[in-house]
């Protein structure tokens, strides 16, 4: 067990103009034990960088994902997740058995059947894109024009929103997931997309469609409250990390055309930009060792997804794009009871979304130097804020 004292570090370490995952995860790495980060709202918070640590924490049942619980990180604009308390359905800041009620209302939704019958839909909606892309002219904004309205379609599809409320739900999940966003705008933004999915709801309850909502009421296992939740973290859980994962991937791929249409590509993809790293805040509920490094119950824990996808006891040259690597071990959807349940969704929205842009627009390319590119340092999720392309 490391009894080594290492020095605090901030929490937040995306710096513009830095690469990511930045290069102290790979310095904490060689460390003995676990190292310490500030919260910017007082107290501190341990980080875990190590593949296997990271999965570690993500299945050990001494350690919560739910925010009620004393000592859970608040790390304050960093969009951290809501309670079940605060939104019935939230399942995702709930353990077991609780945790398991949720996901078993919704594991046939997201069967490995069930998305392949939806593939042709998304394609359908990824070429509807594409042809209001192109109709604006030889450019566009990848980000806005392309990676944001598709998996927007889709989840909205899923759930039965219609097309017409598309940028309410954008605008609204945007709010949510920017760190500058202040607290009061991120509830405001939180009540205002709940108050839309309980109308639809009620409008589902008394004329039911072919949709997720329509068939959680049916099913009658969750009531009202809990399926507006489940519906409005479906939203946003497959929202911008998918749009995120999208946009990353097309630039990735201007740059290496050899690999378009590469089956393995999204696999390499998903580990490389690892878009969900700070996600995964969690508590310890009892004194656990993870990596040689006693955390006391309490005490906060953040498993960085971008230090295990990059750490080099499991992948070989990390940081670099190679689809031809065995990338199926990495952690980008999460691990053990709360692995993200639309994994496979967002792997065929990605999968087409390449597909079907390179093969409409085989001369894309990026219209700025990588230098002068928007990310998001100051997000939950890394991606664009806007990826200008030309043809």
């Amino acid at each position: 067990m490391s009894s080594v004292e290492q020095p605090m570090v901030p929490f937040m370490l995306r710096r513009p103009g830095q690469p990511f995952p930045p290069n102290e995860y790979a310095q904490f790495r060689q460390l003995d034990g676990l190292v310490k980060a500030s919260l910017p709202t007082g107290g501190s918070v341990w980080l875990v960088t190590r593949h296997e640590d990271v999965r570690k924490v993500l299945t050990e049942p001494k350690i919560s994902s739910n925010p009620s619980r004393e000592g859970f990180p608040r790390p304050g604009r960093t969009g951290g997740a809501p309670s079940a308390h605060e939104v019935p359905g939230w399942f995702v800041s709930l353990d077991p058995p609780e945790h398991t009620r949720f996901r078993k209302a919704l594991i046939p939704e997201f069967t490995v059947r069930r998305i392949k019958e939806m593939r042709e839909a998304v394609e359908t909606i990824v070429d509807g894109v594409l042809d209001r892309m192109l109709a604006k002219g030889n450019s566009a904004d990848l980000v806005a024009d392309f990676a944001l309205p598709v998996p927007s379609l889709v989840i909205s599809s899923l759930l039965g929103v219609p097309k017409v409320d598309r940028d309410f739900f954008e605008s609204k999940t945007q709010i949510l997931v920017t760190i500058s966003s202040s607290d009061e705008e991120r509830d405001d933004a939180s009540q205002q997309i709940l108050r839309y999915l309980n109308r639809l709801i009620s409008l589902r309850t008394k004329r039911p469609g072919e949709d997720l909502i329509s068939r959680l009421v049916s099913a009658g296992t969750l009531d009202p409250s809990e399926i507006s939740g489940v519906a409005m973290l479906l939203l946003i859980a497959g929202h911008e990390t998918t749009a995120n994962n999208i946009a990353l991937g097309a630039m990735t791929l201007i740059d290496n055309p050899q690999w378009i249409g590469d089956e393995r590509v999204v696999e390499e993809l998903l580990r490389y930009y690892s878009v969900a790293d700070m996600v995964a805040l969690r508590v310890a509920v009892e004194d656990v060792e993870i990596g040689g490094q006693l955390i006391k119950a309490g005490e906060g824990i953040v498993p960085l997804v971008a230090g295990a996808n990059h750490d080099e006891a499991m992948f070989e040259r990390p940081g670099e794009f190679d689809p031809g690597r065995s990338a199926q071990h990495h952690v980008a959807f999460g691990y053990g009871v709360h692995q993200c349940l639309g994994q496979n969704l967002v792997r065929v929205e990605m999968d087409v979304a390449y597909r079907k842009l390179f093969e409409r627009v085989p001369t894309l390319k990026v219209a700025e130097a990588p230098e002068g590119l928007p990310y998001k340092y100051d997000g939950v999720l890394f991606g664009l804020h806007a990826l200008p392309v030309c043809w």
